[in-house]
């Protein structure tokens, strides 16, 4: 079996900082990304944050702290595989294309269809408000066109079964050279973390094509690692996806869950890609 390309997503979008352990400035995402990557990690999966005081937890669109942020991260990991996120509510993407633009990422992930983003909590209220987390064909458009124009490959967020299907359409339409596909599981209102629904999604991507799965959750999120080692796909996880090792325990930092990761994918027979042997892998060159 091939080997295994691994992922760590750094921080994601809305974390709260002083809560969780999750790196902002560039200095912590370098070390960060530093730890995941001696664990293993061949891609960081980035998310840019406010740098001003007591504003970490919330999104940045300034292509310079995106800049700073990945030529921290690249200083700190040579070779390493930049992944940049480009998700964003409404039709304006002003702000993720100039960040895809200045820090022109390998890889930058283009969510591929819209999904009622809803949750609720113990007592049946919402979470938060009920919003739409919009992503119409001409927004999957535009932020291709973008990826295309600095050389980064589209790293397809697929939230439902739909999405999938919808991702191979825009292979056959022209829209994307190539699929990549990354099945997003255990949002509240998306796809379940289920093992089973992962062995059926495998029949609707195409053939050949590499994906891998992005699992949200506690614990329970790792037998479904466990199998997608074991059916050939990419790993990926990190502080954006969950805070909790395969003990229940709660992980210090990213290098702690890409160890976890790497021996899911040994415990497959897959020994873990380096850089060089992912970009091969996923076609970058």
């Amino acid at each position: 079996m091939t080997k295994a390309v691994l992922t760590c997503a750094l921080n994601g979008v809305l974390t709260n900082p002083k809560t969780h352990p999750v790196p902002v400035t560039p200095e912590e995402m370098a070390a960060s990304a530093r730890e995941a990557s001696d664990a293993g990690a061949s891609v960081m999966h980035v998310h840019y944050r406010i740098q001003e005081p007591d504003h970490g937890g919330w999104p940045s669109w300034d292509p310079e702290v995106a800049g700073a942020i990945v030529e921290a991260i690249r200083d700190a990991c040579p070779g390493v595989i930049i992944n940049s996120t480009t998700g964003i509510v409404g039709p304006d993407v002003s702000g993720p294309v100039a960040c895809v633009k200045r820090v022109k990422p390998e890889i930058a992930a283009c969510n591929a269809g819209s999904l009622n983003y809803l949750k609720l909590k113990r007592d049946g209220s919402w979470a938060w408000p009920p919003m739409m987390f919009d992503n119409p064909v001409e927004k999957v458009q535009t932020m291709v066109d973008a990826m295309n124009e600095v050389g980064a490959h589209p790293e397809f967020e697929c939230f439902d079964v739909g999405i999938v299907r919808c991702v191979n359409m825009y292979i056959e339409n022209g829209m994307a050279p190539a699929a990549h596909y990354n099945f997003v599981m255990g949002v509240a209102s998306g796809m379940p973390v289920d093992a089973d629904l992962l062995e059926l999604l495998l029949r609707y991507k195409r053939d050949g094509d590499p994906w891998q799965t992005t699992l949200i959750g506690r614990q329970e999120i790792w037998p479904v690692h466990q199998r997608t080692a074991e059916l050939g796909g990419m790993l990926r996880t990190g502080l954006e996806d969950t805070f909790y090792l395969p003990d229940g325990e709660r992980a210090s930092g990213n290098g702690q869950l890409i160890e976890a990761l790497a021996r899911c994918a040994r415990n497959a027979g897959r020994e873990v890609a380096s850089p060089a042997e992912a970009r091969d892998l996923m076609g970058l060159h």
